[in-house]
């Protein structure tokens, strides 16, 4: 492989025929030989590919024939080679899964009802103006925010996007429901759903970070607000943006690391934070 590149991109659109996205979708990527996940709902398209550039420059160009897709966000970042062991293309009730399907509404313009859109720059503005007021909360699972996260972030313990839904309704951040709150995640797709699904429990000034962490990475590299690395669902389970400090600790001893790899730990979780010393690439 010449150049490996990866990209991920999202969709939220009405789709009529998830299935017939679905097969489209698979027999573009085989016929290419691009591997990735990409999962197909009524509510839209959610997708990481990754190949040759050449190959995927022609899977995008595809993709983007297809007129709900046309304006698709797409964001490309650097892959190692065979960054993904298969290609799985998947019908699915939601392209994130939040356990609540029939709760979320989604037309043309994408999820019906969700928080105010930030670019990177407007983020900063908000933060200029409104200061120690504004929260940032993390839509990701907390292994995720251990390596990376936007600097004195609301972390939830959470394992699984679905465990959102049981948070916003204990209560536990009840104290916030009136205070800017910007939500934020790998790509952004995570957030369109969470920041709608925060408004309809009576979160009134709710915010979300347009292409998540990845667009300000490539807007603010280390110099933002971002703080650490960047967890991503590939082979290479974490990237940089210039040479951020290293956040994350071994869970074995202690270590500042970015590494994270599948390792069950005494409390047998699938992934954890772990240095190349307590276990060795291979072990």
């Amino acid at each position: 492989m010449a150049t490996p590149k990866i990209v991920l991109f999202y969709v939220f659109t009405p789709l009529p025929d998830p299935e017939a996205i679905r097969l489209w979708q698979h027999r573009v990527c085989e016929s290419l030989g691009l591997r990735g996940r990409i999962i197909v709902s009524s509510h839209g398209i959610n997708a990481t590919v990754g190949g040759d550039i050449r190959e995927v420059k022609r899977y995008v160009k595809a993709t983007r024939e297809y007129a709900a897709f046309r304006d698709a966000d797409i964001k490309w970042s650097d892959g190692v080679g065979e960054d993904f062991p298969r290609l799985t293309v998947r019908v699915r009730p939601e392209i994130v899964t939040f356990g609540v399907p029939d709760e979320v509404e989604v037309d043309e313009n994408g999820v019906v009802g969700g928080g105010t859109r930030l670019s990177p720059d407007e983020l900063h503005t908000l933060i200029e103006e409104r200061g120690d007021e504004v929260a940032f909360l993390d839509g990701r699972n907390a292994i995720e925010a251990q390596i990376g996260r936007f600097r004195g972030a609301i972390v939830p313990e959470v394992d699984t996007t679905r465990d959102f839904v049981g948070l916003l309704e204990s209560g536990e951040l009840d104290h916030l429901k009136h205070a800017p709150i910007v939500t934020y995640c790998t790509g952004g797709v995570r957030c369109e759903v969470l920041s709608a699904l925060m408004r309809h429990r009576g979160f009134t000034d709710v915010y979300q970070l347009d292409g998540g962490i990845a667009r300000y990475g490539e807007s603010f590299g280390d110099q933002g607000l971002w703080e650490g690395s960047l967890y991503v669902f590939d082979k290479r389970m974490s990237i940089e943006f210039g040479s951020p400090t290293v956040i994350g600790r071994c869970v074995e001893c202690g270590t500042p690391t970015s590494r994270v790899v599948n390792h069950p730990d005494r409390n047998g979780r699938e992934l954890a934070v772990v240095c190349e010393e307590c276990v060795p690439t291979g072990a």
